[in-house]
């Protein structure tokens, strides 16, 4: 149908199809999954702002920021890669355990073998590899439930953890690097466990894990939303054998990123060592449920095919701000991990309420 003007006019079956019916863009923001997890980072940061009980209110000062990015960092190195492991349909319980194995292999390959530290870095990547691709496959090939095949890999990697360190060190879980004779340990420390930006009001700085926790967040973005292996990732996620008839490979697909979570895992475990020159057995145990509630905050589906990198990344956040805020407000540690649960239940909802106002918009 057409205007004296000549313009062409939607005929009523047209307007009533919302494929035609144009959304704003503030609905399109309101409708990214990390939006309301920015809104529930903003609300832990008020809250937090309104509890702190230090002197002169060192929540708002470089020193608050130092406190709970590096909380952050080590969360969100995880997370992230996490995230995007549960958008591609899958769980890895085994990440928490493997950011302290990983500690613990490096600690003996330059402790005990007298390895140089970047050598130990690559070997340690390498174990890692082996870890990620047995999660991988497995989970490919047998069909199984991926938390099943991962929560075997956690208990095998905790139990080696213990029973081959007590074994190798002297009845000891507890592997510590002393002295300074270890080639190439300082130039490691450098680049993973050192700070930056130091100044009068901060004379420790920020630790480099900040730095990584950025970069990995900036290259997980840029994998899903603009490259092809991202869109493999939604699809494999989302339904799988559909995604195999169009020629996604869902397998590869899936193997790769249970790699992607071993890679971050080993990343964590290169940094806490030399971080603090030392490893302890269990390290990192428990860690993966934070991690998953960290990209479920960040708007990433159970279900998966939904999600993004950011998301999580920002529910690392509201978990760093938690822990630490908790300590910034005086409040009694007992409760830390109560006060936690009740500050990530109203970042997903939060979360969830932005999401569905933002589905029924049409602006």
């Amino acid at each position: 149908m057409s205007t004296a003007a000549g313009v062409s006019e939607a005929s009523p079956s047209e307007a009533r199809d919302g494929r035609r019916v144009s959304i704003s863009r503030f609905t399109r923001t309101l409708q990214r999954p990390e939006f309301g997890a920015l809104m529930g980072a903003v609300a832990v940061f008020l809250i937090f702002t309104f509890l702190d009980a230090t002197p002169n209110h060192l929540w708002l000062t470089q020193i608050g920021l130092a406190s709970w990015t590096q909380q952050a960092a080590f969360f969100g190195i995880m997370s992230v890669p996490v995230g995007l492991l549960m958008i591609g349909g899958e769980f890895d319980l085994s990440t928490g355990i493997m950011t302290g194995v990983t500690a613990i292999v490096m600690a003996l390959l330059i402790g005990k073998l007298h390895w140089n530290a970047w050598a130990a870095i690559g070997g340690t990547l390498l174990f890692a590899t082996v870890v990620g691709l047995v999660n991988g496959v497995a989970v490919v090939k047998t069909k199984l439930p991926s938390f099943i095949v991962t929560l075997a890999t956690y208990f095998v990697l905790r139990g080696a953890s213990i029973g081959f360190v007590l074994h190798v060190n002297q009845g000891s879980t507890n592997v510590v690097l002393t002295g300074a004779n270890y080639p190439g340990l300082a130039s490691a420390k450098q680049v993973f466990g050192s700070t930056f930006a130091q100044s009068s009001s901060l004379p420790g700085g920020y630790q480099t894990a900040v730095l990584w926790f950025i970069g990995v967040t900036v290259l997980c973005t840029w994998i899903l939303t603009r490259t092809t292996f991202g869109n493999w990732i939604f699809a494999s996620g989302g339904d799988p054998v559909a995604a195999r008839n169009v020629g996604v490979p869902v397998n590869r697909t899936k193997i790769l990123l249970f790699l992607g979570t071993s890679w971050a895992g080993a990343l964590v475990g290169i940094i806490s060592l030399t971080q603090a020159s030392s490893a302890v057995s269990e390290q990192g145990a428990g860690y993966e449920f934070y991690y998953i509630i960290a990209a479920v905050v960040g708007g990433c589906l159970l279900a998966g095919g939904y999600g993004s990198a950011l998301g999580p990344a920002l529910g690392a956040c509201i978990i760093g701000m938690a822990f630490e805020g908790v300590i910034y407000a005086n409040l009694d540690s007992s409760w830390d991990f109560t006060f936690l649960g009740i500050v990530l239940f109203i970042a997903v909802v939060v979360n969830r309420v932005f999401y569905r106002r933002a589905l029924k918009a049409r602006r």
